[in-house]
C-alpha cells in the first residue's frame, strides 16, 4: 500500500457503461480517468475490490439520475462510502462548454475531494417503491387529463357546448352520453376517445387501491395519517408528499424544507440594491405541486368540516393543535394578502410555503414506525 490512503472516486453514470476517475487524498495529488467499465454490479465489484486492495477508505460519487439508486446500494453494501450528487448544485464554470463523460468524471472526482458537492437524498428500496406507485398514479392522471381535454376540444369544434357548471360528472355524462354525429368516422373518433378516458379512469382507480392497501404496512404510514389533519392535505396530497420528500425531520429547520421546495423567492442582489424574484422552483416538482394545490383551500374561512373530522379520527392532541393553529394562520394570511391586491397565484404560492412549515412541524411529533 502507498503513503496515501483515502482517495476519492467518481462515476459518469450511462445505461451500458460508467465512466470513472480517482484521485488520492494528498494535496498535490492528480486526478486520473480510469476507463470505462461496464454498468453492472459484478464490474462495480471488481473495480471496489481493486482499489480497497490499495487504499483504506474510498469514497464515491455519481450524479443522481436515470440509472438509480442501485450503484450507491451496492457501494454501501460493499463497506465504502457514496454520495449521490444533485446535479442542479454541482459548481460549473461559465465559460466551459465542451462535456464528454470522461471530463464529466474527472470534475465530480475533484469537486468530491475539496468537498464541493451537495449530496441528494437517498430513498430505501421500499420508500423508492412507494415514489413509483405515487409517480405511475400522477403519470395517469396527466393522460387522463389531456384525454379529457381531447375530448372537449373536439366536441367544441363541432359546436357541442356544454352549459352545466360541473364537467365530468353525473349531468356531464349524461350529455356525452347522448352526442351523435351524422358521418361514421366521426362517431368511431367520438368513442374512442370515451374508451380512452374510460380506461384511463379504471388504470387510476386500481392504482389508488394499490396505495390504499400498500401504504399502511409502510414505515412511513404514521406520518402520512398525521399531516392529514391539515387542511388541503388529503390521503393522496399526504402520501405524494412524503414519498418525494422523505422523512421531514431530516430538516433542522422549516426554512430548509421550503428552500428544498424550490417555495422560496429568487434573489439578486449586489451592494444596496436588493432584488427579489419569483419562486425558485428548485428541489422537488411533484411535492411542491400537491402543496399548491393544497393550498387554495384556505381562501374560505377557518372550521373543521365533515371529511377533515374524519380524516383526524385517533390523532393527538400535539397534532390536532398544530393543524388547527395552520388553519387559523393560514386563511387570515390568505386574506390579508388578497386584500392587499395580490395575485391569485402569489397569494397562493406563499401559502403553500407556509403549509410546509406545518408539515414540517407536524411531522417532528409523528416518528415513523419502527419496521422489524
Amino acid at each position: 500500500m502507498n503513503g496515501c490512503k483515502e482517495a476519492f472516486v467518481a462515476f459518469d453514470t450511462s445505461k451500458m457503461k460508467n465512466a470513472v476517475a480517482i484521485i488520492e487524498g494528498e494535496r498535490d495529488a492528480e486526478v486520473r480517468y480510469i476507463g470505462e467499465i461496464p454498468n453492472t454490479p459484478e464490474a462495480t465489484r471488481k473495480l471496489a475490490a481493486k482499489l480497497g486492495e490499495k487504499y483504506e477508505i474510498l469514497h464515491f460519487c455519481y450524479e443522481a439520475g436515470p440509472t438509480g439508486y442501485g450503484v450507491y446500494r451496492q457501494i454501501i453494501d460493499l463497506g465504502h462510502q457514496c454520495m449521490v450528487v444533485a446535479p442542479s448544485l454541482i459548481p460549473k464554470r461559465p465559460g466551459d462548454r465542451v462535456k464528454t463523460n470522461r471530463r464529466d468524471a474527472v470534475t465530480l472526482a475533484k469537486l468530491l475531494r475539496a468537498g464541493e458537492l451537495t449530496a441528494a437524498w437517498v430513498p430505501d428500496a421500499v420508500h423508492e417503491a412507494i415514489r413509483d406507485l405515487t409517480r405511475s398514479r400522477e403519470a395517469v392522471m396527466e393522460e387522463l387529463r389531456r384525454k379529457r381535454q381531447l375530448l372537449s376540444a373536439f366536441l367544441l369544434r363541432h359546436g357541442r357546448i356544454f352549459t352545466g357548471k360541473v364537467s365530468w360528472r353525473g349531468r356531464h355524462i349524461r350529455w356525452l352520453s347522448q352526442q351523435n354525429f351524422d358521418h361514421p368516422a366521426q362517431r368511431v373518433v367520438m368513442q374512442e376517445m370515451l374508451s380512452g378516458i374510460s380506461d384511463a379512469q379504471n388504470r387510476l382507480a386500481r392504482l389508488e387501491c394499490a396505495l390504499d392497501e400498500i401504504v399502511p404496512d409502510w414505515s412511513m404510514a404514521p406520518v402520512v395519517e398525521a399531516l392529514q389533519a391539515m387542511r388541503g392535505v388529503s390521503f393522496i396530497t399526504a402520501v405524494t408528499f412524503v414519498a418525494e420528500v422523505g422523512d421531514l425531520r431530516r430538516f433542522e429547520h422549516p426554512r430548509q424544507l421550503m428552500s428544498y421546495l424550490g417555495l422560496v423567492p429568487s434573489e439578486r442582489s449586489t451592494g444596496d440594491t436588493i432584488r427579489r424574484g419569483s419562486i425558485t422552483k428548485a428541489g422537488n416538482r411533484r411535492a411542491r405541486r400537491v402543496l399548491v394545490e393544497g393550498a387554495w383551500t384556505y381562501r374560505f374561512g377557518a372550521r373543521i368540516g365533515r371529511a377533515l373530522l374524519d380524516r383526524t379520527k385517533g390523532l393527538s392532541k400535539v397534532v390536532l393543535d398544530i393543524a388547527w393553529k395552520a388553519q387559523i394562520r393560514l386563511t387570515a394570511r390568505h386574506r390579508k394578502l388578497s386584500a392587499k391586491g395580490k395575485r391569485t397565484t402569489v397569494v397562493t404560492t406563499a401559502i403553500a410555503r407556509e403549509m410546509a412549515a406545518f408539515l414540517w412541524a407536524i411531522a417532528r411529533e409523528t416518528p415513523p414506525k419502527v419496521m422489524a
